[in-house]
């Protein structure tokens, strides 16, 4: 009976284990499609295929901020190994080089808090663009895999 007892509390653990890790992928893929969605609001007025709007650009660039927050805890050792659903995975640098994936953490913060400051126009927009562009591109390239 022990060993029934015992065999279960592991399987429920275990389910849950697998589930929390589910909840935090879902989380994480939530954030960098926003991000994603973001940019492009803000690509689209920097093309000027759409109007500047000031509280647009602000939404963007707080989400960003959200970003930069949360992402040293998007990726968590228990995500390490797990394959994502979708085109891309992280890698696994966000895991054995944990100091360069908290340098970008930090380098993409840093140009989000500039940003904030700067952009009052659409000139100012398109002066900081690509500087946050550039900050997303570089952690792509090295700590996500194409699927």
């Amino acid at each position: 009976m022990k060993r029934i007892v015992v065999v279960v509390a592991v399987l429920a653990f275990s389910a849950g284990a697998v589930v929390a890790q589910q909840d935090q992928v879902k989380r994480t893929q939530a954030m960098m499609k926003d991000n994603g969605k973001n940019a492009g609001a803000l690509s689209a007025m920097v093309k000027g295929e759409k109007p500047y709007d000031q509280a647009t650009v602000n939404a963007a660039i707080g989400q960003f901020d959200d970003t930069a927050k949360n992402l040293p805890t998007l990726f968590p050792a228990s995500l390490k190994g797990v394959k994502f659903e979708g085109d891309y995975s992280p890698s696994p640098k966000i895991w054995s080089d944990k100091a360069g994936f908290d340098a970008a953490i930090a380098s993409f913060a840093k140009t989000v808090t500039e940003a904030k400051a700067k952009i009052k126009d659409l000139d100012s927009l398109k002066a900081t663009m690509p500087a946050i562009g550039k900050e997303c591109s570089n952690c792509h390239e090295t700590f996500r895999v194409k699927g």
